[in-house]
Order: C-alpha cells, then structure tokens, then sequence
C-alpha cells in the first residue's frame, strides 16, 4: 500500500505540475495569437478548462499527501497524542467514504456524459470527468494508507463509529421526512462540523454531508454531487486562481518581491514605526501583484521581520502586523477572494477589481494610524538611508515596481482578460529574474508548480463541495427561507448590512473566508440585491469582513498561519493583534456606510 502510495503521488505531482507549465503557456499563447497576431485561437479557452479540471483534481491529491488542505485544527492539536492519532485515523475514514460514495456514481455519470460532445473541440464531454475520477482514485489510495497507517486498535475504533453513524442515519430516514428543514441542521451543521472538528479537510466535511444528505433524506442519485461540484470548479474565471498563486511564488524566488521591499525600507526604516509602515506597505503593493496571501506573507516576512527584531520589536508585534496586513489587504485585486466571488456569485470580475484598491486604501490607513500611535514611544530607530542609496534602490526596485501596472494595463488595454493576464506577470517575473536580478534557480521551477498546484487543488475541491452543498440548500428550500430571514431584518438595508458583518466575521473565524464566501455568497448576494445594496459594495463588505475573522484569534486560521511565517508563538500576539483588527474594522464600517467608496479608480 505505501509503495502504491507513493507511486500515486509522484505520478500526481508530475502529471499536475506539467498541466500548470501547460496552462500558462496555453493562454500566454491565446493572448499572443489574438492580440499579436489578431488570429484568435479559439480552442483555447475550451482545452484550458478540460486541463483545469484534471489539474485542481490532481492537485487535491498532491494537497492531501502534504496535509495542507484546509481544516480546522483549534480543537485537535488540544487533545493527547494518543486520541489525536485515533481522531486522524476516523478522518482518514470520512475522506475514503466520501470518495468512494462519488467515484462510483461519478463512473455512471462519466458514461451518459460520453454521448455529448464539447462544443469546439467536438470531443466527448465524459474525458474531463475521466481526469477527475482518475484523481479521485489516487486520493482514496492515499487516504486509505493514512487510514492503515496507524494502530489496529484506532482503526477498528474508527470503523465501529463510522458503522454505528450510517446504521443510526438509516434507521432515522423516517423521522427525517418528518422534520421537514430541521434536518438540515442535522446534516449540514452537525455531520459537517463534527467533521471539522475532527481535523477533516474542509472540502471533504462539505462532501460528506451534502452526500450523506440526498442519501439519506432525498431519492435524489448521487451522480449529482459530481455534476454539481464540476460546475462549480469549472467557472472559467478560476483559472486565474494557479495563476496568481505561481505568480507570486515567483516574485518571491526572483527577487521581485525583495527589490520592493528593501525600497520601502530605504524611505521609511529609519523613522519611529518605519519598518512597520514598510511592511504595511509591502503587503499593499505585493498583494496587487500575486492575488495569494500565503504568497504575500511568505515574500514580505523573511525580508522585514529578521531587522525588525534585530531592532528590539516584540514578535507578537511582528505576528499581529503581519496578521492584520493580510487581513487589510484581501480587497486589494488582483485578490483570490475578488475572482472567486465573481465566479460563484456572477459579479463581474472586473468591477469587484475596480471597486476593491479604495476601500484596502482606507484599511490600510487606518492601520498606519495605529501604527503611528504604538510607535511613538520607540527609541530603536534605523539608521537614515543616504540620498545616493535611496536612488540606488528605488531603480533596483523599478521592474519590480513596472509590475502591478503592465497588469493594470494589460486588462484596461483589452490585451488580456481578467482571467490570462497573470500570465503576463509571470513572463515578466522570469524574464526580469533572469536578465535584471538575475536570481532565477531553475532547480526550483518543479517544487513551484508543484506547490501551485496543491494549493489550487485545495482551494477549488472547496469551491466544488460547497457548490454541491448550496445546491442542496437550495433544493431544500434553504435559500427561500434565508432570503425571507434576512429581508426582514430590522433596519432595513443598514440592518441587513450589520447582520452580514457580524455573520461572514464569525464565519470567517470558524469556517475560514474561502468556504464561507462559496458557500453563503450565491444565497446572500441576490437578498442585498433586492434589498437596493450594490453587489460590488456588498462583495467588498463581505470579503473584508471574512478577512477580519479569518486573521483574528482564537480560531482564525489565517491568524496561525501568520504566527508560523514569523516564527512565534500565538500567545505573544493574541492581545496585540485587536488594536489593528479594530482599525480595519472601523474601515470596514466606513466602507459600508459609503457605498460611493467601492465605485473604484476606474479599472
């Protein structure tokens, strides 16, 4: 079995780093094709799709093996040893199950799809869902060694629980037809948070409980959950996802992302706070570049955190800077969450990026503000950068700096869309770390696109178990009774505003942003609609919100995240870290209450 394992995911890792090289070099071609050489190649679009499928499916394999899809630990990583291990082993259990409850509908479904074919490639619709199954296969191979690799006893533990769980649900079909939407609350907040706090992936808790809900509840086929989670994985706007997360893996090997920063540092390290306003600031300019606020933090901390405690900053300053700054900047385009929302929710991509940058603007000074506040008091200053050093490194950090606005222009250009004009970054970024930093290491390009494609993977097998679960709500009658709720709540359009803070804030911190917002976007986005709220100005609301609870403690898992790329323990930082979420909420209230504010700069 491990040597199975083992064969799967190097097969995996290859295969999914192979169709990222693959992915960009397809679309940079589309570009080139249509805007070079007017003669658009117009399978592009189509084969790119097919291929994203494939690659996000691989890439959840390739995320699983590493353990870095998404789950909630706060509880878990509590308990002993001994009933962690058991608890891994039951989590293991609930991966393999939900597996093989699609892959087998998922084979029937791959059958009626072969009779269809794609509208340009004129191949049939069934090869995409091949690739997927595929995947699927080695996720369960790599699930059932985490399953086995434990004790005996774990093991048969876990299968008693997940035998007596199934024989309870089935003798409870009866009551279920009785309780009418209660037994939502069941399945969907019970099944899949006790799922979650089990430390199962957040993907697979989604799965999990939409299947174990239309199997038990519904005489639905379960064919549904694979159909519902390829359109939601398929939207073409998320192939800019892989995109801007090797983006800004690369700004960070080339060198890009230092040449900022060290130019930051040149004007503002010497003064009270200076190396605290850089980091604001380069959290700022980078996240306009790679769309990734692993990325952002990655690139930024190495370069800034090592001088600003040589310099005598108390690491939970470092923690809490580095926390909130992520959390500031998730408006900031080319941001994941602004291409997901427009993907889930039908929100023109383009108007979300053009009304993101003022409201992360006005975040941002409120965290300077801050800043200038707990500063005032700091005698450890750096020294002055000289005029001649200045200039030195501001024309060092000038194709670093050429950057965000060659993909400013690529999209108002019409060169590119929203959606390929990574592409053009990422050119750029190899071109300028080979002939100008000259910090290119090709050794790293492999474990680059790897890593890119697990992230991706983690990220969009999200997006598809939650657009499985919200059609399932929806089914229900969910949604109907959501909209009603929430239209009535007192206040009218400042009340339901309100509301939605406090709920994506919550849900923010206990589901983290990316679940949250796929999964509660399509149903809340249409009542702020009908309620007169602008959808741009409600995404904008939303995400900043969900960037508020997924960077704060206790269970933000952003805040953690935050604490390992600086190396500190959370305790240092928990009570620091609420004067500069404050100031981003206090801008967040600003933003909702002046809906001009997400009119944007015109992009």
């Amino acid at each position: 079995m491990l040597t199975l394992d083992r064969l799967s995911g190097a097969l995996a890792e290859a295969a999914a780093a192979t169709l990222v090289l693959v992915e960009i070099c397809m679309l940079f071609a589309g570009v080139v094709w249509r805007y070079v050489l007017n003669s658009p190649l117009v399978w592009v679009d189509e084969l790119a799709e097919i291929l994203f499928l494939w690659l996000v499916s691989l890439g959840a394999v390739v995320a699983l093996r590493r353990s870095e899809h998404m789950r909630m630990t706060i509880l878990v990583t509590r308990l002993p040893l001994r009933v962690q291990a058991i608890i891994a082993q039951f989590s293991a259990l609930i991966v393999m199950t939900f597996l093989i409850a699609i892959v087998v509908p998922g084979y029937f479904y791959m059958l009626r799809q072969q009779v269809i074919s794609t509208p340009t490639l004129h191949i049939p619709a069934s090869w995409p869902i091949a690739g997927e199954l595929v995947a699927f296969m080695f996720l369960l191979t790599t699930s059932l060694r985490q399953l086995l690799e434990k004790s005996a006893a774990g093991l048969l533990l876990s299968i008693a629980i997940g035998i007596v769980v199934c024989i309870g649900l089935w003798l409870l079909k009866p009551v279920f037809l009785e309780l009418e939407n209660w037994d939502l609350v069941i399945f969907f907040v019970g099944i899949a948070g006790a799922s979650m706090l089990c430390g199962v992936p957040i993907a697979f808790s989604f799965g999990i409980s939409t299947i174990a809900y239309i199997f038990f509840t519904t005489r639905i086929p379960l064919t549904i959950v694979m159909s519902q989670m390829n359109q939601g994985m398929s939207a073409v706007e998320l192939l800019a996802v892989p995109m801007f997360v090797i983006l800004g893996l690369l700004m960070e090997m080339t060198g890009i992302a230092k040449a900022l920063v060290d130019c930051l540092c040149g004007f503002v390290g010497h003064r009270r706070g200076g190396l605290s306003y850089a980091l604001i600031g380069a959290m700022f300019v980078v996240s306009g570049i790679s769309g990734s606020k692993a990325a952002d933090q990655a690139a930024v901390a190495p370069v800034l955190l090592p001088e600003m405690k040589r310099r005598g900053m108390n690491s939970g300053e470092l923690v809490a800077q580095l926390a909130a700054s992520a959390a500031m900047s998730e408006t900031i385009p080319p941001s994941l969450f602004l291409i997901v929302v427009g993907a889930v929710t039908g929100v023109s991509t383009q108007a979300l990026f053009n009304g993101g940058l003022l409201p992360a603007c006005i975040a941002t000074a409120a965290m300077i503000a801050v800043v200038f506040l707990r500063s005032r008091s700091d005698t450890s200053m750096g020294e002055r950068t000289s005029g001649k050093d200045r200039a030195r490194l501001f024309l060092a950090a000038v194709p670093a700096l050429v950057l965000p606005f060659l993909i400013r222009y690529a999209v108002l250009a019409g060169v590119t869309t929203a959606t390929e004009v990574a592409t053009i970054g990422i050119i750029y970024s190899v071109l300028v770390g080979i002939f100008v930093y000259r910090t290119f290491d090709w050794r790293r390009i492999f474990p680059i696109l790897v890593e890119t494609a697990a992230l991706s993977g983690a990220i969009l097998l999200i997006i598809g178990a939650a657009s499985a679960m919200s059609w399932s709500l929806t089914q229900a009658g969910f949604a109907e009774t959501l909209t009603s709720l929430m239209a009535h709540v007192p206040g009218g359009q400042v009340g339901f505003m309100a509301v939605s803070i406090v709920a994506f804030m919550v849900l923010g911190s206990v589901l983290e942003g990316m679940p949250a917002l796929v999964l509660f976007g399509p149903l809340l986005f249409p009542v702020a609609q009908h309620a007169g709220i602008s959808v741009v100005q409600y995404a904008i609301v939303s995400i900043l919100a969900l960037g508020v609870g997924l960077f704060s403690p206790p269970f933000g898992i952003g805040f953690y995240q935050s604490c390992l790329i600086a190396r500190s323990p959370s305790d240092e930082a928990f009570s620091r870290v609420w004067p500069y979420m404050l100031s981003i909420v206090v801008a967040l209230i600003i933003v909702a209450a002046v809906p001009a504010l997400s009119a944007g700069f015109g992009w």
